[in-house]
């Protein structure tokens, strides 16, 4: 028997792909490449494309000027651990009631459960190589036992359906202060472990409350931690000296993997979560960008924020990969001035408005808490558009999955809906029509059409806040609803007049709807 060898070869080396890759069911480059980058407190007007005029933001003006970009996109909660949650599973955060939701510590275990389908394994089974590189915040380990920081760190991204990570495990605040690629710390000297603790200072490095001359930024009480780099933390870390990182090379560390992981998978269809840190707290720029705007610190970092998203759309150009590649950019929640460090946001706000006039910040349901910058291109599919249609982040799931060809059950994503023609344009009707917002507090609101509806909420415990929050703290009071609130956001987008008295029908309606949502999966 006489083999051809080309063929041959080319057959043995697909047998060998689809070992480790599922078969595509279509030529991959029908499938676009999905990059969704992620903000971590960015407000509704703090890009220049949404009405900002103090803070430059020239590369997301132009992703906006290219695409679609959304007036009613909605992050599900007003908290980045229950929306990244929602992101990841298509799922509402508050419909867990055996796993913490909340804002978790840098220890606390993953809240998503192992083998449930989430966005990068839906996107994994069609095909695709999945990563995320960034701000995690979903927890790590398995609960049973404290996470083990000088080991194997698992359960983690990986096993919620990444192939790649080189994360952060919480929020830059919070301990350990150290990238973790895949299941190890990166650069983790052996004989120097890490311990960490939210209850205990079991380390003998100083603590911003008792030497606060040491810091760079004041702090309050809950983020007087473990000092790190000359700012102190959420909790207290013991070692790890040289694995620790700079808060000003940050940026510059995260864009590198991004980069790296995109060139590593340029020939395939992939997914990447850039999940950035700014402008969260503590603001540290990188030195190029320190004084750079006219508004502080904050400014600083937002304008950080567009040199990253920037380097990765020049990063597409580069390796021609624009034109099928959709890039989604959006916020886990909305804006905060001051978030427990005194860096001056507030009073270098020099006239810029975060929220744009919306009520709230983050933490609150009220729409400067919960919606989002929200933009997305894809050449030769998307047109350069406004909408005013919705778009929740928990969305997603769904919307890719159609985008990409996958079926997926309902009760895999029960609050996902398929958006996809939302986001190609390809209808200009209201595909979804209710959204439930979370806050601090479980505090709940339901958006219907133009009504927006908020049930009394008089819980003024600080749940979900992490250790050391102090319940009274102003940042999240405002979720002391003694009655029930109902605004129409078509005439009265900053929520000022509540219409409760005058159309109690309508508020009686909204909360029979929204009852229905939370006991029956209804999105």
């Amino acid at each position: 028997m006489r083999f051809n060898r080309p063929l041959t070869v080319a057959i043995c080396l697909g047998l060998l792909f689809t070992t480790a890759r599922p078969i595509l069911a279509s030529p991959a480059n029908l499938k676009p490449n999905i990059i969704l980058i992620i903000a971590d407190d960015l407000g509704y007007r703090d890009p220049g494309c949404y009405g900002a005029t103090k803070i430059r933001t020239p590369n997301i003006d132009r992703l906006a000027s290219e695409g679609v970009r959304f007036t009613q996109g909605y992050a599900p909660s007003s908290t980045c651990t229950p929306s990244r949650f929602s992101l990841m599973t298509g799922e509402y955060a508050w419909r867990q009631k055996g796993r913490k939701n909340s804002i978790l510590d840098g220890d606390a275990p993953l809240c998503i459960a192992t083998g449930r389908l989430t966005l990068p394994a839906m996107l994994h089974q069609a095909g695709y190589w999945t990563g995320i590189v960034g701000k995690w915040h979903l927890g790590l380990g398995d609960g049973q036992t404290p996470v083990n920081f000088n080991g194997e760190i698992k359960p983690g991204p990986i096993e919620a359906g990444f192939d790649y990570c080189y994360i952060i495990p919480a929020t830059v605040d919070r301990v350990p202060n150290v990238w973790i690629e895949n299941h190890k710390v990166v650069g983790l000297d052996a004989g120097d472990p890490i311990t960490v603790s939210y209850v205990t200072n079991i380390s003998n490095d100083p603590t911003g409350w008792e030497h606060p001359e040491l810091l760079k930024q004041k702090a309050d009480k809950q983020h007087s931690g473990t000092i790190i780099n000359g700012i102190s933390r959420i909790g207290y870390m013991k070692g790890g000296n040289s694995a620790r990182f700079k808060d000003e090379e940050l940026a510059t560390k995260l864009i590198n993997q991004s980069i790296e992981f995109i060139e590593r998978h340029k020939d395939a269809p992939f997914f990447l979560e850039a999940a950035l840190f700014e402008p969260h707290v503590p603001r540290v720029a990188e030195k190029s960008f320190v004084g750079v705007s006219a508004c502080g610190i904050r400014g600083d970092v937002i304008e950080q924020i567009d040199w990253e998203t920037g380097e990765i759309l020049k990063t597409l150009k580069r390796l021609q990969l624009e034109t099928n590649t959709l890039v989604i950019l959006s916020s886990d929640n909305g804006a905060i001035l001051f978030d427990g460090y005194y860096d001056h946001s507030f009073e270098d706000l020099n006239g810029h408005k975060p929220t744009g006039g919306l009520r709230g910040w983050k933490y609150l349901v009220f729409e400067g808490g919960c919606r989002v910058p929200l933009i997305a291109r894809w050449p030769e599919h998307i047109k350069p558009r406004v909408t005013s249609q919705m778009f929740n982040l928990v969305d997603c799931l769904a919307t890719f999955a159609g985008i990409t060809g996958q079926k997926i059950s309902k009760e895999s994503a029960p609050d996902s809906l398929d958006l996809s023609a939302v986001l190609l344009g390809t209808t200009t009707n209201q595909l979804r029509e209710n959204t439930v917002l979370h806050g601090i507090s479980d505090t709940m609101a339901l958006r219907s059409g133009d009504w927006k509806f908020i049930p009394a909420n008089t819980n003024t415990k600080a749940g979900g806040m992490g250790q050391g929050a102090n319940a009274a703290d102003s940042r999240f009071a405002a979720n002391h609803i003694t009655k029930p609130m109902l605004f129409n956001l078509a005439s009265d987008p900053g929520e000022k007049t509540n219409l409760l008295a005058k159309y109690p029908q309508k508020a009686a309606e909204l909360q029979t709807r929204l009852t229905g949502i939370k006991n029956a999966n209804l999105p």
